[in-house]
């Protein structure tokens, strides 16, 4: 196997940690001589100051990229601030001589103002999810997955996830026994179970603009291990059924079912997370008809099972 050619791209500001990881994980103290030989560059040669006042001496331009197998764009400061065009037309035709152009976390809004990622799938950060689906409507975001793959257009989620693309990158193309010795120095485990929804802090709003909807779901928190029906909830708030799941909708952006679904989720992850409470039990004080229910809700959700959640936020000697 010929010798792949990886560049990375130093924008303004910059975050000292995304531009490390493929400098670490692609250089040549991580993986053989023989499988990526690692470039810097950004829009003009010269010092690049990062988001922290680092600064760094950048050898070459864009015209890196006119031979680089991997081209990949760790971070962007501004999501509101489109690219230059020299970046915006040196990754169209990096990408469309056959090369894979790869954005880590808020990297892949480059991707997305260059149009590279009109309607294929993507993934970024999930605090810029609204923001992003807003700027970018056509592009499928998927915002649990850790990394996308998309036709040699390649995105990660937040933060470590670049960790994670960069290690599959590592293993799509020298094979997994070097991926997971990388992952090993690096401490790091060569797959991770789920997606980001796991790290999702609130999938729900703690209150809304609507005071009566508010005192029910305050209600509704404190006896989340009972069962609602719409008519008792809806006789609480002195309204009509039709009205009261109009207003709930519209103060809370969800369905009652939705609602309590997600905030019994939320507070199994903290039961997990803080008792010793067995599986079955959580289900019970979450709210949940069974375990068996349980366990497939909370799967569909975040990606894991309520075992896994547990011993990845408690420690291994967990059960």
């Amino acid at each position: 196997m010929s010798v792949l050619n990886v560049a990375v791209v130093a924008t303004p500001g910059f975050s000292p940690f995304h531009f490390s990881v493929p400098c670490i994980i692609f250089g040549e103290t991580m993986t053989d001589p023989g499988c990526f030989a690692l470039q810097l560059c950004a829009d003009q040669p010269g010092r690049v100051e990062s988001d922290l006042g680092m600064v760094i001496e950048v050898d070459q331009g864009l015209e890196a990229l006119d031979h680089a197998d991997i081209v990949i764009v760790p971070f962007w400061a501004d999501p509101a601030q489109p690219p230059s065009g020299a970046l915006i037309a040196a990754l169209n035709a990096a990408w469309q001589r056959g090369a894979e152009v790869v954005g880590l976390c808020l990297g892949t809004y480059v991707l997305a103002w260059a149009g590279l990622l009109t309607q294929r799938r993507a993934a970024t950060h999930w605090e810029y999810e609204r923001d992003f689906s807003t700027r970018f409507p056509e592009v499928q975001l998927d915002t649990n997955a850790l990394y996308i793959d998309d036709d040699r257009l390649i995105t990660s989620a937040g933060t470590a996830a670049g960790i994670d693309c960069c290690l599959y990158l590592v293993r799509k193309h020298c094979g997994s026994a070097l991926a997971n010795r990388v992952a090993r120095r690096m401490v790091m485990p060569p797959y991770r179970d789920g997606g980001q929804a796991q790290f999702i802090e609130r999938p729900v709003p703690e209150t809304t603009r609507d005071a009566q909807i508010n005192t029910l779901l305050d209600f509704l928190r404190r006896n989340l291990h009972q069962t609602h029906d719409l008519d008792s909830l809806a006789r609480t708030v002195n309204m009509s059924r039709r009205t009261f799941t109009r207003h709930f909708q519209k103060a809370t952006g969800m369905s009652v079912g939705d609602w309590l679904n997600a905030e019994r989720l939320q507070r199994s992850q903290e039961l997990l997370e803080s008792t010793d409470n067995s599986v079955e039990a959580v289900a019970e004080l979450a709210g949940f008809h069974s375990p068996v229910s349980f366990r497939q809700s909370f799967k569909t959700r975040f990606g894991v099972s309520p075992g896994e959640w547990r011993r990845t936020f408690r420690g291994r000697g967990s059960v």
